[in-house]
């Protein structure tokens, strides 16, 4: 410890290809990038404008479009940045603050989750009495606990893990801070921050998997002892895409998260960490906009109201040059 040197900053590897290569990564990604603001973009706009997507289940929908496009800023432009740039350091303080806020958005994600379960839940098993519970009131409530829950778990983690002390190699292999690889370049006794991160992951993971398991066995249970055919494939409609996208996230963060850190392959990380940091946000809106029979409707609508609305008013610039 006497002869080594506390570091102030890190070196994120990212991906150090051949130029080629680089280039098809930075348009991938930028690609990725654009595509998943403007699809969650999209899915913001059209839930606040129309009136008949002013649901719960939409309003949370919405509330996770929000939390996508930060979660994906938190790590990409920072990747794209590095492509061209000669500097791959991050301070130890940016390093930290990205660590916080990536962890605090996949949280609150894991929450959000959660919430959208239990509001499936409520609509297919208490269909009556669906609209007295579920009241704007309550979906405030519900959404301002997965925001703050997760921003609270994320604040005790980092805490944690910004007390230790970092000597050096001050390389990271990994494309963001991330806890795993930011761990073990610690040259401090890290078991207690381990243990914390360890079982505040397990909580934040377990609990929200818990709740919407319990809640899909509950609809499962009701929806196959509807009598009609055309009730259980209604019912099951507006369950699919949440369960798809809860499948994806959750396989890969507890594949992330909720294992011990030393047993990390890092080039794993990376592979997995693009997954569910870059590529899920992206295909998130797709699963609810092509699975979701009223969004793809209010789409169509709004498509084909504007097209409408061009036509009109480029039709007496049609007739004026016809006269002439």
């Amino acid at each position: 410890m006497k002869n080594q040197t506390t570091i102030s900053e890190f070196i994120l590897l990212g991906f150090s290809y051949g130029l080629q290569v680089q280039t098809l990564l930075f348009l991938v990604f930028l690609i990725t990038y654009m595509v998943t603001i403007i699809e969650n973009a999209i899915i913001i706009f059209v839930v606040n404008r129309n009136h008949h997507l002013h649901k719960p289940m939409y309003y949370f929908l919405g509330n996770l479009s929000f939390l996508e496009i930060w979660y994906i800023s938190v790590t990409l432009p920072r990747l794209l940045f590095g492509f061209w740039s000669q500097s791959k350091s991050i301070s130890f303080s940016s390093c930290m603050t990205q660590l916080y806020f990536f962890i605090s958005l996949m949280c609150t994600e894991c929450v959000l989750l959660a919430v959208m379960a239990y509001d499936r839940y409520l609509a297919v098993c208490h269909p009556l009495r669906y609209a007295a519970i579920m009241t704007h009131k309550l979906c405030f409530q519900l959404s301002v606990l997965s925001w703050a829950g997760g921003f609270s778990i994320s604040l005790v983690k980092v805490s944690f893990i910004s007390r230790l002390t970092f000597c050096g190699p001050q390389v990271i292999n990994h494309f963001f801070c991330d806890i795993s690889p930011v761990l073990n370049l610690s040259c401090t006794d890290m078991s207690l921050a381990e243990t914390v991160d360890f079982a505040l992951a397990l909580l934040i993971l377990l609990v929200p998997l818990l709740i919407i398991v319990f809640s899909y066995c509950c609809i499962v249970s009701t929806v196959l002892c509807m009598p009609s055919a055309q009730g259980r494939r209604k019912a099951f409609s507006t369950c699919t895409s949440h369960f798809t996208v809860v499948i994806v996230f959750f396989s890969a963060t507890l594949f992330m998260y909720a294992r011990p850190r030393r047993i990390h392959p890092f080039n794993l990380n990376k592979i997995v960490s693009i997954f569910y940091a870059v590529f899920t946000p992206a295909l998130n809106p797709l699963i609810y906009c092509l699975r979701n029979k009223e969004v793809k409707k209010v789409l169509r609508k709004i498509i084909s109201t504007n097209c409408s609305a061009h036509q009109i008013s480029a039709s007496p610039k049609d007739r004026a040059v016809e006269g002439q």
